[in-house]
């Protein structure tokens, strides 16, 4: 009887713990399945692992925090046939050098997107460059990333799996208007760091949620978070909902509540969801919960909303004080997240890369860009991913020669941005090279 296969999941933040661990019960039952959470400037407070770890569908021991050393002293002990990076873009290359450096033979290397990957980005791809496999959760996404990866001549394999974390779905039984009995639980506003980005929008969009909370006092209008004051998530939130509060025109009505928690705990009693672009969006769809999704603030790719098109699900800020809630279009589900895990292939895959690597016939993947510098661009790609996290005397003297370099370089990108209306030329820096703060997160 041959071994079973060693899958060890590598996670970071709290959506990253989320997709990582669910993804991680979707494998074979008869694999070693574990997780690990590695130490980075977004690591989840124990309130967002516990919410993270509550949608996995089978009870996991709380993962062990560990650093990038210690990550690769697990590998060199332990050896796993697969490792799964769930785990923000510019993490994925600094823990492939980690574990191949440590790997007797270097595992199968798995990777993918916590949610909603619609529209299919460079950075995603670029970032994931090395990576053997990358799970995406659609027909369309399958179709969108594999005509970028062919665009950027990016030999990239990808493969299908159903959101991990999604429940079965349940028919949806739309009553008449005439017979719609109204909302019947409490309304939840599934909040994002990044979208809407703009005070305005967000103090707009809090207007209309505690004016829905007025126009139905009988059930709670729930702001539902990611992290409360002083916990980290994948994107950095500038302006926090809990805090703008105070700054409406009218004092918050009783019944609009800021709270966090597992989504999968709200959507439960939930009579409907509305957000801007989020995956809990599939989630209330796959319960058979009504959803709204706002496009006052747009519908594109700067509000990660265009996979809606099409679901009959997009509304305005009237619909959400309303209480018009939808369900979505057939035809739209089959293309976007429903196609049925009959369709998922994501596990055969990973099969066929465990018998070529037995066969010593996958090498690991060259990077094509981002690698100049050698030595100290590869400690300034683990000081910038992990920040406070890598205490190496290497990654401080990349910091120390590389934040200068990158201030001139965004002065002169900012000269020729100013300079290209002169003379007709627009300066363009590919997403997957631009510069971003310590700790910051990309796709």
């Amino acid at each position: 009887m041959s071994d079973p296969v060693k899958l060890l999941a590598v996670a970071d933040s709290d959506s990253y713990v989320k997709w990582g661990a669910a993804l991680l019960s979707r494998a074979p039952a008869g694999w070693d399945r574990r997780l690990v959470v590695l130490a980075s400037p977004v690591l989840p407070s124990a309130d967002q692992l516990s919410a993270a770890l509550a949608t996995s569908g089978r009870s996991f021991a709380r993962p062990a925090v560990i650093d990038l050393a210690a990550l690769a002293v697990r590998v060199a002990k332990q050896q796993p046939d697969v490792v799964l990076l769930s785990v923000r873009g510019p993490l994925v290359k600094v823990v492939v050098r980690a574990i191949v450096g440590a790997a007797a033979r270097r595992p199968v290397i798995v990777t993918g997107l916590p949610g909603i990957s619609v529209p299919a980005t460079r950075k995603a791809v670029a970032h994931r460059a090395q990576a053997d496999l990358f799970v995406v959760h659609s027909r369309r996404e399958l179709r969108e990333f594999t005509a970028l990866a062919e665009t950027m001549r990016v030999p990239q394999q990808f493969a299908l799996a159903t959101l991990p974390f999604l429940p079965p779905p349940v028919p949806v039984r739309v009553p008449s208007p005439a017979s719609s009995p109204g909302l019947a639980g409490d309304i939840i506003f599934a909040a994002q760091a990044k979208v809407p980005a703009l005070k305005s929008e967000r103090l707009a969009l809090l207007g209309w949620l505690a004016e829905s909370a007025r126009r139905h006092p009988s059930i709670r209008v729930v702001i539902k978070v990611r992290a409360t004051h002083g916990e980290q998530q994948t994107h950095a939130e500038t302006h926090d909902y809990a805090a703008l509060l105070p700054l409406l025109q009218q004092p918050a009505p009783a019944n609009l509540v800021v709270e966090g928690g597992a989504m999968s705990a709200h959507l439960a009693t939930a009579g409907g969801l509305v957000t801007v672009s989020s995956t809990a969006a599939v989630e209330a769809i796959a319960l058979g919960r009504p959803v709204l999704i706002l496009g006052d603030f747009g519908v594109d790719a700067e509000m990660i909303n265009t996979v809606f098109i099409g679901s009959g699900l997009i509304g305005g800020s009237s619909d959400l004080i309303d209480g018009d809630f939808r369900h979505p279009d057939a035809a739209w589900l089959d293309d976007n997240f429903f196609h049925g895990q009959g369709c998922d292939d994501w596990v055969a895959t990973v099969t066929e890369l465990l018998e070529q690597r037995a066969n010593d016939e996958l090498p690991l993947k060259v990077l094509q860009r981002g690698t100049a510098g050698g030595r100290l661009r590869r400690a300034w790609d683990r000081k910038r991913a992990l920040g406070r996290f890598d205490r190496s005397w290497t990654g401080m003297l990349a910091l120390a020669i590389g934040m200068p370099l990158l201030m001139l370089l965004r002065a002169r990108r900012k000269l020729l941005r100013r300079a290209a209306p002169a003379d007709g030329e627009l300066a363009v820096t590919s997403p997957e090279e631009s510069s971003r703060p310590l700790g910051s997160s990309t796709r």
